[in-house]
């Protein structure tokens, strides 16, 4: 088990130094995409199935971060900035950001469904039914990418 997962952290280049996972992190993850249960990665790694869990969770944190970090840069770089109130209709979104697009003259590669869908899925919890819940920035890039941050 353990000598697969490092095959695979090798062949796709995972490298510590320059990932947000320690490399323990990185092998505990590979595992869990794989359905190993905790208590079998602890046996493996001869440690507590606490110890498994502990070092998930931080690594599932460390991902949520460089995701944020990531979706903070395209938005510093995206020359289309909506801001969307709580409260707004997700079927309202659409025009506000081909809106501002058309005045930006960015061209945005969505019809409104696959934006809305788009903006619910990055959205997680920010949407409920139709009402976005949570503010929200809706960038657009140059190339007309969709980025979906919440609001703080």
């Amino acid at each position: 088990m353990l000598d697969e997962v490092e095959e695979l952290l090798e062949d796709i280049g995972f490298d510590p130094d320059s990932s947000v996972l320690t490399y323990r992190q990185a092998q505990v993850l590979a595992l869990r995409e794989r359905d190993i249960s905790q208590a079998a990665i602890a046996d493996e790694l001869g440690t507590s199935r606490a110890n498994v869990s502990s070092i998930e969770a931080s690594a599932r944190e460390n991902l949520q971060k460089a995701h944020e970090t990531v979706a903070f840069a395209e938005a510093l770089r995206a020359p289309v900035r909506v801001r969307v109130p709580g409260g707004t209709d997700l079927y309202d979104v659409p025009d506000l950001v081909y809106e501002a697009c058309d005045e930006a003259g960015v061209k945005v590669d969505y019809t409104a469904p696959d934006l809305m869908k788009a903006v619910n899925d990055a959205a997680g919890g920010a949407v409920s039914g139709r009402e976005v819940s949570t503010p929200l920035i809706v960038g657009v890039t140059s190339e007309g990418m969709v980025r979906v941050r919440h609001q703080d």
